[in-house]
């Protein structure tokens, strides 16, 4: 018998081509692109996998809540309150620097460069390891000192800072999902990351009974719950990532001549890492002026907030769709098609506003019963008198929204930073100034004044871009046209 080693080598390049070929066409049907198709119906089929991941994701904090609350008590519950903004503060800004380096790969991936798309993933890897090591040693070290900037009430401090400092350990679980979901994003695959989402938030729940309830773990075990649950959604985002995009399965050439890339990524994702946290310092203000009117104003702000945080959610889901849909469009160079899409955008979510506003507004009274087993009526009061003055302006929230990250995926970072600084002044100036003639309900109306004002500058902002960019389009036609014989 001769051994055919020529046939045996063609039929093993021809398998190996023929693996290639099919990771090219799962990855094709995992991705998506939004430079074509119609704007409406391809927003929305991005979109609603963001949303139902950014629900899910809001599990993580809300299994937190309700199985603290109803197991260890309202004052555990308030304890896990009065640290959630500065949670949400540093998880504000990892989440807008990793949105920054997505807007960079998604315009790559509309112009179809795919050497600037591997050294784009390359720069947000070595980015987010930076920023991790900076922002949980910082975090971790300054824990207690945060803790009484904020005045958290003694009788729950301890509490509070076992929850806090645990999360702010796991920064890096964070980091890692959501740099990976936004590079998924931005390749037009919003589905994957939704998946594991799912998983991991039903593993938290189990993970919260288990750690809070036989191991007698406290605060500190629901902490953990969230931060082994959110590593292992972004390990099996990873797992998926590397096998279905070839582009993801990085090179050590790709981390060569980085400097322009990374600075590109520093110049778009640090201001948006910053502004997103900037926002939080004015609900910082609000926290800690709620934490001075004690434990009860503590835990019914906390249960609204919580309920709140739908509608941020779905809001920064639709931030998310619009965002790579207008950085895709803006590489390929279709500006006409970006202003389809942001009118798009802007119907959808102002009509899921509209329907989590009259869903709060009937459900409002049981809202505080999910978190607290027998509430007081002051814990409830606090709690209607938070919703009551949000929910009727979620449309102004969707048209910031929309704005910004329109205006930021069109390489303005300038206007939206304004924007934040507006938003800053005007919450730290409500719960400053109108609190001490109207109490409560100055923090309570905090949050629609930053909307609006922030609203007042992008808008009108936006426009100016696009006009700018249709006339730049129509200036580049004219130069372009043939010039045409003159006759002699």
């Amino acid at each position: 018998m001769i051994y055919d080693f020529q046939g045996e080598m063609k039929t093993m390049f021809q398998n190996i081509k023929e693996k290639n070929l099919s990771d090219e066409r799962k990855a094709q049907a995992l991705s998506r692109n939004l430079t074509e198709g119609n704007p409406f119906r391809v927003l929305l089929k991005f979109s609603l996998p963001v949303i139902g991941g950014n629900l899910f994701q809001l599990f993580y904090t809300l299994a937190d809540s309700v199985i603290v609350g109803r197991t260890l008590g309202a004052p555990a519950l308030a304890a896990v309150g009065s640290s959630s903004m500065i949670i949400y503060f540093v998880l504000c800004f990892i989440q807008g620097f990793t949105n920054g380096f997505g807007i960079c790969l998604g315009q790559k991936y509309g112009a179809q460069d795919e050497k600037g798309m591997r050294q784009s993933i390359a720069a947000s890897a070595l980015l987010s390891i930076l920023f991790t090591v900076i922002i949980t040693a910082l975090c971790c070290g300054l824990s207690h000192t945060i803790l009484n900037w904020i005045q958290v009430p003694q009788d729950i401090y301890r509490q509070s800072w076992e929850y806090m400092f645990v999360i702010l350990l796991g920064t890096g679980a964070t980091v890692f999902y959501n740099m990976i979901s936004n590079i998924l994003r931005a390749l037009g695959d919003s589905r994957t990351p939704l998946y594991f989402l799912v998983f991991s938030s039903l593993l938290n729940i189990v993970l919260d009974i288990v750690f809070i309830m036989p191991f007698q773990m406290g605060v500190a075990g629901a902490a953990w719950a969230t931060v082994l649950s959110q590593f292992l959604s972004a390990l099996g985002c990873l797992t998926v990532a590397l096998h279905s995009y070839n582009v993801i399965r990085l090179r050590k050439a790709d981390f060569c001549e980085l400097g322009s890339a990374v600075m590109e990524h520093l110049k778009l994702g640090f201001p948006m890492g910053f502004q997103m946290s900037v926002m939080c310092i004015g609900q910082l203000a609000m926290q800690a002026s709620v934490n001075g009117l004690g434990s009860a104003a503590v835990a019914g702000y906390t249960a609204a907030t919580k309920a709140d945080q739908v509608s941020v959610l779905v809001n920064n889901a639709m931030m998310s769709a619009i965002s790579s849909y207008v950085a895709q469009n803006y590489g390929a160079g279709k500006k006409e098609r970006i202003r389809q899409g942001v009118n798009a955008c802007l119907i959808q979510t102002e009509l899921l506003n509209i329907l989590m506003c009259v869903g709060i507004l009937i459900f409002r009274s049981f809202i505080v019963l999910l978190f607290l087993t027998n509430p007081t009526e002051e814990i409830i009061r606090y709690s209607n008198g938070y919703l009551l003055c949000v929910a009727p302006f979620y449309l102004l929230l969707g048209l910031l929204a929309v704005y910004r990250s329109s205006i930021q995926s069109m390489q303005n970072a300038a206007a939206p930073f304004a924007a934040c600084i507006i938003e800053l002044v005007m919450r730290i100036g409500a719960t400053a100034i109108l609190t001490s003639y109207i109490g409560y309900t100055g923090v309570c109306v905090a949050s629609p004044l930053a909307w609006a004002g922030a609203c007042a500058l992008l808008i009108p902002v936006y426009y100016h871009m696009m006009r700018s960019l249709q006339a730049s389009d129509v200036s580049s036609s004219l130069y372009q046209m043939p010039k045409t014989a003159t006759p002699s």
